[in-house]
């Protein structure tokens, strides 16, 4: 009933008018059922004001799974999926730990939060079978309740329960011939999945080439329990950037926002932990793609005149929002600074009005290119023929980023480069982490920029095909402007897409909310 509600919902969304419309926007509405406990009825949540996430989704993304599985022609009988949920990691040599956070694959399967964890899934029966750690008794006084088997059963929604150590005993028993592993590389981070392990693998068939396409490929397509988590991490992440711009103030540190975001997030939304660093910057800072870092950890005191850019997301439940906003710091665009905004915001409006089943994703790029170069060329930066402009990757200057990215359990989620997808080899262009072809169901990003990077403009101005373009005594007034970015997170339908992100875009929009603030 939830699906079907929730298909709906998206198919009304989805016939509404593409043009941006005045803030607020309606994303998908936030659905949530009331529940007296943490985990009960088969939910998960946070509490109130948070958003329930059924069990049943990972049921159905099992039987997905199942389903795929045995149409392919490596299944035979006694096959399984054999898969490793993740374990804490140490700081170093010392006994404190990182936050857990789940393996995303394992999380999409099985929904478990807790770390040490092993699941089963017998392709021929689709039953399931979670192995949680067995504890020792002294575990209830530094960690809390030891809690049995048949809580994790009905909490997950699982056949059956069992304990990690009797993995080896149950594929015995199950007289298993063939081991679907998780082994793949990530198209992203170029870091190879570790498939499971355990004493005795080794008298098993294992298939480590099958599982990884398949699985990244269905979470790829999200379901309507999907987006309506990722719709609830937007919403609070979307709130939690307003009131970044309602209390920014030139004299704050870049890191007082990045504090008042996730003190938003977590207090309001239950979002423990963000899906990324957050990204801070004002000024010159602005045009470091991924600032933020520990030698540059948000540190930098906010100038009046300053444009800032706050790219951050919270993180609900495993699923992440990714949303950047740029605005000036006193709350009052120049005339220069309406310029690149307005450019970029162009790009953003021009894409979103385009996205739909059968686009393909590097067209889209060009297109943000193509409208943010038109801009600048028509506010005097730039003079000459936009084609030619194109045709000397003058985009890439501006923008040397893609334009956005598959997201999900990932910031930047798995399946941009499945078999058969290539990248494509220009500048700019080739730093997308996907060239597919846009279908239902996919989320991904809208993130066009415009930037001023002291060591780009100086190539491109030693570049004739390219310095010609340049009116150099306007861009001299930008050398030290900085850069904007504008992403939201979109899910693609049927006709069109929708937008999962509520901030103010608009130059007018932004300037009242500052100004009432």
């Amino acid at each position: 009933a939830f699906a079907i509600l929730f298909r709906s919902l998206l198919s009304r969304l989805a016939t509404a008018p593409l043009p941006r419309p005045p803030f607020p926007s309606s994303p998908v509405p936030f659905l949530a059922v009331r529940s007296p406990s943490l985990i009960t009825m088969a939910f998960y949540w946070q509490g109130p004001g948070t958003h329930q996430i059924p069990a049943s989704l990972h049921a159905k993304n099992r039987k997905k799974l199942v389903e795929e599985l045995r149409k392919n022609e490596a299944f035979v009988d006694g096959s399984f999926v054999a898969v490793a949920g993740g374990n804490a990691i140490n700081f170093y040599s010392g006994d404190t730990e990182y936050d857990f956070k789940q393996e995303p694959f394992f999380r999409y399967l099985f929904g478990a939060k807790e770390e040490g964890c092993f699941g089963a899934i017998d392709v021929s029966t689709g039953v399931s079978t979670l192995f949680i750690p067995r504890l020792p008794k002294e575990y209830a006084m530094w960690m809390g309740e030891i809690k049995p088997p048949s809580h994790f059963k009905d909490a997950y929604e699982v056949e059956q329960v069992l304990y990690a150590d009797e993995v080896p005993k149950f594929f015995k028993d199950a007289e298993a011939k063939k081991l679907f592993l998780l082994e793949g590389k990530n198209s992203d981070s170029g870091i190879t999945a570790t498939p499971a392990s355990f004493d005795g693998i080794e008298q098993y068939t294992q298939d480590k080439t099958t599982l990884y396409p398949i699985l990244s490929e269905l979470r790829v397509h999200k379901e309507p329990e999907e987006v309506a988590i990722m719709s609830f991490a937007n919403k609070v992440s979307s709130q939690a950037h307003i009131e970044c711009m309602k209390q920014c103030k030139p004299g704050m540190k870049e890191y007082e926002l990045e504090s008042i975001f996730c003190n938003h997030v977590y207090r309001e939304g239950g979002c423990r932990h963000l899906g990324y660093g957050p990204i801070c910057g004002s000024g010159k800072n602005s045009a470091i793609l991924h600032y933020g870092h520990a030698g540059a950890p948000n540190d930098k005191v906010i100038n009046d005149g300053d444009m800032l850019l706050l790219d951050m997301g919270g993180e609900y439940f495993g699923y992440t929002a990714d949303i950047t906003i740029s605005f000036p710091a006193n709350g009052k665009f120049t005339e220069d600074q309406k310029l690149i905004y307005n450019a970029v915001l162009a790009a953003s409006t021009e894409v979103e009005n385009s996205i739909k089943p059968g686009v393909k994703w590097g067209d889209m790029h060009m297109l943000a290119e193509r409208t943010i170069l038109t801009h600048l060329r028509n506010g005097g930066l730039l003079v000459g023929d936009v084609e030619d402009m194109m045709s000397a990757y003058l985009g890439a200057v501006f923008m040397p980023h893609g334009l956005g990215h598959l997201i999900g359990l990932n910031v930047h989620d798995v399946g941009g480069y499945p078999a058969g997808v290539e990248r494509i080899n220009r500048p700019g262009i080739n730093k997308l982490r996907t060239t597919r072809v846009l279908e239902e169901g996919m989320s991904i990003t809208v993130e066009p920029g415009c930037y001023f990077i002291d060591f780009l403009i100086e190539e491109a101005l030693q570049n004739e095909e390219q310095s010609k373009f340049f009116n150099k005594d306007v861009l001299a007034r930008f050398r030290q402007f900085g850069g904007v970015r504008i992403e939201d997170n979109v899910v693609v339908t049927k006709t069109g897409m929708i937008n999962l992100t509520e901030v103010p875009r608009r130059v007018d929009e932004i300037e009242s909310l500052m100004h009432a603030a």
